[in-house]
Formats: structure tokens, C-alpha cells, sequence
């Protein structure tokens, strides 16, 4: 039996920041618009940790039933492992994905966008259909495609819209670059990966491309989320404060593009999930100078 220390390495707390920043970034916007709300703004983080949670639990299910984590490299897995019974991850999983969808409801009611009840049950099958299912898209390497609208587009306009009624232009420079940020970690995570996961029948976009091109992916979506900053400040010239994020990415990159491998890129996924996280607050918080106060 797993213990409580086993589960929440299963959950990976180190992916926490990609569910953080979205939300940070997005209430930002709205309260730069005047139309934050502190009890939408917990809903929606509520509802972005708990679907990452859920998302990491439903990957270690449905690659551990694989045979895929048989030879991991990486960080603790409940399922490969034998820790725990694939029932009680998949379990687990589903129980997150239950948090996330009462947390939503309650935010759907509260903003009355009904409409984005459909946008949650697409974000659930998304991170269930990620690795699950009998052809997960996540093996034919559009993982990152799931991660850029869902943990950036999807978290953080969801976010400024339950509150605020509507989306700027800075929030959809803003929702990029955070996007672009989640698909780094990503492809850091998948770049660790490679070799296992070639052999294990699991093409992710790292494999397709192969190493080099990979290396020079990670590099180039960290610079496409600084030109994201760029675009926002044209309207919100606070939001170059989010230059101070800069010294966050130099060890990253570094060691990516220095060709790091295996074990040695497990520094890159914290370091990248910090760059993520003071990203999202700093460019939520240029975003938000102006507002005039918050909502109830």
C-alpha cells in the first residue's frame, strides 16, 4: 500500500506551478479591467490543481498499465512501481477530475457563463485521453497541444472571463506566453524521456523531432513567451516588470541546450516550473496596475 509521501510525489507538486500561474496571470488581467473576485479567483485555482492532479494521477495510471514507466527514469510513479493498485491511481484520478468539476460548477454560477460548463468537460477528456483510452493522443506527440490550450489559453481567459465578463489583448499575450511556458516543461519532461519512451512505443514530440530539435524547441518557447510580454506591454507597459523572471530561465536553458540528459534534467522541470510560476505572477501584476478595487 502506498503511503500519504508516495501519493503526493504521485501527484507531482513540481507540475503544481503550471496550474498556479494561469490563474495568477488571469485574475491579473481582470483586476487590471476592474473585475477581479477573490472567491471566482479561488474557484479557479481550485479548479486548475485539481484537473492537474488529476492529470498526473490519469498519466501515472495509464502509463503504468502500459508497461511504460517499466524503466523510468524520472520521478516516482504509484502505478509502475507496484506501490499502488492501478484501480485505486485510476481512482484517484477520477476523484481530482470530481473536485475540479464541482469547483467549475460552482464558478460557472456564479460568473452565469453556462456555456463554459462544455469548455471544462473538453478540458476532463482532454486530461484523461492525454495517455488513457486505446489511443491516447499524448503517444503520437500532441501533448503540447493539449497543454498550450488547456494550461494556457483555457486557464488563464477562463480566468479573467468568470470574473471580469470578457478578455483583453494583454490577457491573450499574457495566456500565450504562459502556454508556451507549460509546453517547455513539457518538452523538458519528454526530452528526459526520450530514450525510454522511443522504446516503449510512446512517440511524443521529442521523439519525432529527436534531441537536438528538441533542445532548440525548449529554448525558443521560453523566448516566444518573453516576446508575449513584449506584446502585452504595448497596451500594459507595467508588464515588463516580468523581466525580472529572466535570471529563472538562464539555468534552464543552460542545461538543456548544454546537453543534459536523464537524471540531469530533473533540475530543468523545478527550475521550469518556477520560471512558470513567477511569470505568471509578475506578468499578472503588471497586468493589474490601474484596477480600481475587487469585486465580491
Amino acid at each position: 500500500m502506498a503511503t500519504a509521501g508516495q501519493w503526493l510525489e504521485g501527484a507531482r507538486p513540481r507540475t503544481l506551478p503550471a496550474a498556479i500561474a494561469p490563474v495568477a496571470l488571469g485574475t491579473g488581467a481582470a483586476a487590471g479591467i476592474d473585475g477581479a473576485s477573490w472567491p471566482r479567483a479561488l474557484l479557479a485555482l481550485v479548479v486548475s490543481l485539481a484537473l492537474q492532479v488529476g492529470v498526473n494521477y490519469a498519466n501515472d495510471y495509464s502509463d503504468g498499465i502500459r508497461g511504460t514507466d517499466d524503466d523510468r527514469v524520472g520521478p516516482f510513479r504509484l502505478t509502475g512501481s507496484g506501490a499502488a493498485a492501478p484501480a485505486t491511481v485510476r481512482a484517484a484520478a477520477f476523484a481530482a477530475f470530481g473536485v475540479a468539476a464541482v469547483a467549475g460548477l460552482a464558478l460557472v454560477a456564479l460568473s452565469g457563463a453556462w456555456w463554459l460548463i462544455a469548455v471544462g468537460a473538453a478540458a476532463v477528456a482532454a486530461a484523461w485521453y492525454y495517455t488513457g483510452g486505446p489511443r491516447p493522443y499524448g503517444y503520437a506527440g500532441l501533448g503540447e497541444v493539449f497543454v498550450f490550450v488547456f494550461f494556457g489559453l483555457v486557464a488563464v481567459l477562463g480566468t479573467t472571463y468568470t470574473q471580469a465578463g470578457r478578455v483583453t489583448g494583454d490577457a491573450v499575450a499574457g495566456a500565450v506566453g504562459v502556454g508556451l511556458i507549460a509546453c517547455a516543461l513539457l518538452v523538458a519532461n519528454n526530452l528526459r524521456d526520450v530514450a525510454t519512451d522511443a522504446v516503449a512505443g510512446k512517440h511524443t514530440l521529442a521523439v519525432r523531432i529527436g534531441e537536438a530539435a528538441t533542445r532548440r524547441l525548449y529554448a525558443g518557447l521560453l523566448a516566444g513567451a518573453g516576446a508575449a510580454v513584449a506584446v502585452a506591454a504595448v497596451t500594459r507597459p507595467f508588464a515588463l516588470v516580468t523581466v525580472l523572471a529572466v535570471p529563472l530561465a538562464v539555468p534552464p536553458v543552460r542545461a538543456v541546450r548544454g546537453g543534459a540528459t536523464g537524471r540531469a534534467l530533473l533540475p530543468v522541470l523545478r527550475d521550469t516550473g518556477r520560471l512558470e510560476l513567477a511569470y505568471g505572477l509578475l506578468l499578472g501584476a503588471g497586468l493589474a496596475v490601474g484596477a480600481v478595487g475587487w469585486a465580491g
